[in-house]
């Protein structure tokens, strides 16, 4: 098919001149801004074809990925941002390049900083139509080996995904008042570049600049937004803002993902926020595929167009924004056609003395545990014991709570064989920007404290 026989679609939903695309320090940023911001940026980009967008701002993103995609450039999305992972990227596409708000940035890349003043908007408003099958992003997943595996994104399964999820939690309701999305998590990930930035293009609503990590950052980005604002964000950040006890801003809706709510954590979260909970179950391989109401429903509802289908063994997703059949790396149980149940990660089952349990499920037995701030279970490799291998628990606690009372709370509901030895108290874990452990890290926490105590 040639290229101008393609279906286009508008990099924004946004039509009117003077509508809000996003709100930053200054103030609203306006559709006529925006896409002067964009042009401008657009022309200044480097001769590479891949860019590595590393701007905090989400604004600032935001215009690197337009003026990206308006050049046919594509934007590339590593689970990290080492040292190591530049030189990974650069093996994958030895034309990369930077673009990063950060003046201080040390990547061993080619560095265009993002302009600190930009044009005034001109008179022309023209939005971009960009073809349906143009490839806008790779995002990287860590492989086996420990090799980033690309997949790769084209513009039309994103808009795709992104409206169907706009539709599932309301923003295209046309007689919505235009809303502020507001996201803790880095418009990097997956969910927040489809959740915080194309949700936003999108639905024809507005993005927050903002990239709020701790707690009362969070509840001033909230304040600053005009309402009504909705929080994109993660259990990591919002048991954190549950737990700061500070007062939460009005939210119209909060959305989590990255991990599974427990129904109890997602009834304090509606009750704290004054807002309805969505959570979005998806993959880096598949995008957003799924939501729940969790205060109302353990099932999870799919995507419109969305199906699940089992073989040898396997769970595939098809249908859809997906264009082929791809493996689901969790335990499914099917309900019913559009409906089903989340049980863990494949890859998190537990297998001691032959009997099996998810680390996903022994970390909600001990966080459940009143005092534990913050908790994980941890198998080590085989390769750090002479003997049998032994579950080892970390954990952050009030001072009230000590490892009797949390062995005790943790054997009225598990098997011995899974009662943590050791038990370590940590002053925090090592999740990164996601709100996520990586192995490696929990590797070199569990050595540290194994050196401590020889």
């Amino acid at each position: 098919m040639s290229a101008d026989m393609l279906k286009a679609l508008p990099l924004v939903s946004h039509t009117a001149p003077d509508s809000i695309v996003a709100w930053c320090k200054t103030g609203p940023v306006t559709l006529r801004q925006f896409l002067t911001d964009v042009s401008q940026l657009a022309a200044q980009l480097l001769p590479g074809r891949h860019l590595l967008n590393l701007c905090r701002d989400r604004y600032h993103f935001s215009v690197g990925l337009a003026a990206a995609i308006t050049t046919e450039k594509v934007s590339l999305l590593p689970a990290t941002h080492t040292p190591e992972m530049a030189t990974q990227l650069l093996a994958y596409a030895p034309d990369t390049f930077c673009l990063t708000d950060n003046e201080t940035c040390a990547l061993a890349l080619p560095q265009l900083q993002y302009p600190t003043r930009l044009d005034t908007p001109n008179n022309t408003c023209k939005v971009p139509a960009i073809n349906e099958n143009q490839l806008i992003a790779t995002v990287f997943t860590s492989g086996s080996t420990g090799t980033p595996l690309p997949h790769n994104k084209t513009w039309g399964a994103l808009v795709q995904c992104v409206k169907t999820e706009a539709k599932r939690v309301g923003l295209l309701d046309e007689s919505i008042t235009p809303t502020t999305l507001i996201g803790t998590i880095p418009p990097q990930h997956m969910y927040g570049f489809e959740s915080s930035v194309l949700m936003a293009w999108q639905s024809g609503h507005a993005l927050s600049h903002t990239h709020p990590f701790y707690p009362v950052d969070i509840c001033q980005a909230i304040a600053e937004a005009p309402q009504p604002r909705m929080l994109v964000s993660t259990p990591v950040h919002l048991r954190a803002l549950l737990d700061a006890e500070l007062n939460i801003p009005t939210t119209a809706c909060v959305l989590s993902a990255t991990a599974p709510l427990s129904s109890a954590l997602a009834v304090e979260i509606e009750t704290r926020c004054k807002a309805p909970l969505v959570e979005i179950y998806g993959s880096t391989e598949t995008g957003e595929i799924a939501t729940r109401r969790t205060t109302s429903t353990s099932e999870w509802h799919l995507f419109d167009g969305i199906s699940l289908t089992k073989r040898d063994g396997d769970v595939f997703a098809d249908g859809g924004h997906i264009a082929s059949a791809t493996k689901i790396n969790d335990q499914i149980e099917f309900v019913s056609d559009t409906h089903f149940l989340l049980h863990g990660r494949l890859t998190d089952m537990i297998n001691i003395a032959g009997k099996r349990h998810s680390l996903a499920s022994l970390n909600h037995q001990l966080t459940s545990i009143p005092g534990v701030l913050d908790g994980t279970f941890y198998m080590p490799s085989e390769e750090n014991h002479t003997h049998i291998t032994r579950l080892a628990a970390f954990v952050v606690s009030t001072p009230e709570i000590g490892t009797k009372q949390i062995l005790a709370a943790l054997r009225k509901h598990l098997d011995p064989v899974f009662i943590p030895r050791p038990l370590w108290f940590v002053d925090k874990l090592p999740r990164n920007s996601t709100g996520k452990l990586p192995r490696p890290m929990l590797q070199d926490l569990y050595n540290k404290q194994r050196n401590v105590r020889k």
